[in-house]
């Protein structure tokens, strides 16, 4: 106990200690407040705010998180003790101001100083996502942040069954299904979500169930209807981002225009037979503003030059390809990570083996997305193939 009260000693003779109100006024000014206690005694409280990362995981998560090591950092534990040693590991790292709270959460909260009761995983839950736990790009910070997204598909077809299954895998708390048709026998050759027992059964039914059966705790709401202008929006108004698994060209029309008025990144792609696209559009992105789908095609295609794969025929496999590329864009939008599709298209040559990578430039005159565009109103299409999605 001697060498460990030494050690204490030349911990506060180095280390600054600070008190829970001037803590919080350096929060309040920009400081970072890095709660370094365990998940069960976060679970029982923790500042507004604070990173929240176990000691044990302190050196190894910390750089990731902070890069800037002229920021100020303050530590806290449940007593003022593992939060010095906490800001010698910080200080040895190269972080250049480090204090820690005296007290610790304890006296934080014994002065009436504000916390919240963070949503932690459970151990069920830990056990699950184990794999994305590891990933400091992810973290249960971003495991949390996925559990309460919510995305919704536009279609339950081919590229709406891998990026559906993928996203409920990866523990996205709310899925949104769209589609008015059933199960067809010839969906069963590239729409994995559905089965043989399921012909007939509504889409958004069948796959339903499957996220159900694979993860319980996915929470799926189904939309067994037509998108139109009447009901466009008040469907799309409670997700975070809209995925665009469609197999006609005004449901695409529709589905861009309403995320361009409303907002929201929109996850597109297309197949056509051994070939597929995946791109993000996402107009009102705060730092990266990309262009729309009318800005690919400021005017309708004529339907003999979109047909649908009812028509032309497409790999099973390919779809898959693509849907699988969805899903990572969807995931990497709701964490905020890595360079998604903003402004790029990604291109799938599934015969040739090879992805080229093509620039999606914003026009200024699109008359949607435009410099100075005002919202025109919605298109009335003819629907121009019998198949909702691909």
């Amino acid at each position: 106990m001697k060498g460990m009260e030494q050690r204490l000693a030349a911990l506060r003779a180095a280390i600054p200690e600070v008190e829970p109100q001037e803590a919080k006024s350096l929060v309040d000014a920009g400081a970072l407040l890095v709660d370094v206690r365990e998940a069960d005694e976060i679970a029982n409280g923790s500042p507004y705010g604070s990173l929240r990362i176990g000691r044990g995981f302190l050196e190894l998560r910390i750089e990731d998180a902070v890069q800037d090591k002229s920021r100020t950092l303050v530590t806290m534990c449940a007593g003022g003790v593992r939060s010095l040693f906490a800001a010698d590991a910080l200080r040895n790292l190269g972080y250049s101001d480090v204090r820690s709270i005296a007290g610790g959460f304890n006296r934080w909260k014994n002065q009436g100083l504000t916390f919240e009761i963070p949503r932690v995983l459970s151990a069920e839950a830990k056990e699950r996502y184990s794999r994305h736990l590891l990933l400091p790009e992810v973290g249960e910070a971003g495991q949390l942040k996925l559990l309460g997204s919510k995305v919704l598909l536009i279609g339950a077809g081919g590229l709406g069954s891998p990026t559906a299954f993928y996203l409920a895998a990866a523990g996205v708390g709310t899925l949104g299904l769209v589609d008015h048709d059933v199960v067809d026998r010839s969906n069963l050759q590239r729409q994995i979500i559905h089965t043989e027992a399921r012909v007939g059964m509504p889409k958004v039914a069948s796959a339903s169930e499957s996220i159900e059966a694979l993860n319980p705790d996915v929470k799926v709401n189904t939309y067994q209807t037509r998108l139109d202008a009447s009901n466009v929006e008040e469907i799309f108004a409670d997700y975070d981002v809209i995925v665009d698994g469609t197999d006609n060209l005004p449901t695409r029309y529709l589905v861009n225009d309403a995320c361009v008025k409303l907002g929201k990144p929109l996850v597109h792609a297309a197949v056509y037979r051994f070939e597929g696209q995946v791109t993000v559009f996402w107009p009102s992105h705060p730092d990266n503003p990309s262009g729309c789908y009318r800005c690919m095609f400021p005017k309708r295609p004529d339907p003999s030059d979109a047909p649908s794969c009812s028509e032309i025929g497409v790999m099973g496999a390919v779809v898959g390809v693509v849907g699988l590329l969805q899903s990572v864009e969807v995931l990497k939008v709701l964490l905020g990570m890595g360079q998604p599709l903003v402004g790029r298209m990604l291109y799938y040559d599934a015969l040739r083996s090879t992805f080229s990578e093509f620039k999606v430039n914003r026009r200024k005159d699109c008359r949607l997305c435009g410099e100075g565009a005002e919202f025109p109103g919605y298109d009335e299409f003819e629907q121009v193939c019998a198949a909702p999605s691909k």
